[in-house]
């Protein structure tokens, strides 16, 4: 379940989804498969060779790109999540979910 964003946030992430950019969206999110987990970062990218050499340049398996509703996406969380995003700059991103 996500929640801690906004219908304009997700419909942005969507555009640039589509639009073949790298886009990032942070998250709460609560799944009983992750229970210590309290956040997550949708990385989608419509162009499925550059979200899958993202993955690689950061040493992500992109075997879990997941490829539904026309938003691929890989969801990076747990002890990744704030290097890359650090990396990305998305600064906004750890501050607001507090990934300090």
């Amino acid at each position: 379940m996500a929640f801690g964003i906004s219908r304009t946030e997700m419909n942005v992430w969507k555009e640039r989804v589509q639009s073949g950019e790298i886009a990032f969206l942070t998250h709460y999110w609560l799944d009983p498969r992750f229970p210590t987990m309290k956040t997550v970062t949708k990385v989608g990218c419509s162009n499925i060779d550059k979200l899958a050499e993202w993955c690689m340049s950061y040493g992500l398996d992109p075997r879990y790109i997941h490829y539904r509703d026309n938003y691929p996406h890989f969801d990076l969380f747990g002890p990744k999540q704030r290097p890359i995003l650090m990396a990305e700059q998305k600064f906004d991103q750890i501050t607001r979910f507090k990934l300090l």
